[in-house]
């Protein structure tokens, strides 16, 4: 993903809830990050809307793992 507002790039596995682990770039599809990606590809942007604030993303590249 690109942060768009610090232009930098930032990479996430999205897994279950009980998996997620920030610290290890591990965030849970029902995050605000999870829910705002679920759906979305390749060039798309999203708005997340979390605690600390709206940060959008632009999608750089989705893989399988």
């Amino acid at each position: 993903l690109l942060n768009k507002k610090l232009n930098k790039e930032v990479s996430f596995q999205l897994v279950a809830p009980e998996e997620s682990d920030f610290s290890a770039g591990k965030l849970s599809i029902t995050s605000p990050i999870g829910k705002a990606l679920i759906g979305k590809t390749k060039n798309d942007e999203v708005e997340v809307t979390a605690p600390a604030g709206v940060t959008h993303y632009k999608i750089l590249k989705m893989s399988m793992s």
